[in-house]
């Protein structure tokens, strides 16, 4: 599997008709655990059906298993697929997320 660095991610803008990755671990990310939720949920809104979303979660907040994925599960439901894919050097988390309909 790929990797992906924080290098790579983009800020969210627009519907992505590709898979990409969304920089949630800026200054700010740090700062707002609330912002990297709603930034992350405007992310995967953002990213058409049939292609994924690498979120890339500030460190500072650990695991995104902890306060992400049942963001993630009430906002879409069946709607998305996701799995965790690792940590980075920088220490952020990678968490892809797949549109399916």
């Amino acid at each position: 599997m790929a990797s992906t660095s924080h290098e790579d991610a983009e800020t969210v803008d627009g519907v992505h008709q590709n898979s990409w990755s969304a920089n949630l671990e800026q200054d700010q990310h740090a700062e707002n655990r609330a912002l990297v939720v709603e930034e992350a949920l405007d992310a995967v809104e953002s990213t058409a059906t049939g292609y994924h979303v690498n979120l890339v979660t500030h460190g500072d907040h650990g695991h995104p298993e902890t306060y992400l994925y049942d963001e993630l599960d009430d906002a879409f439901g069946d709607g998305i697929v996701y799995e965790y894919v690792d940590q980075c050097g920088c220490g952020g988390h990678v968490t892809r997320v797949r549109i399916v309909n």
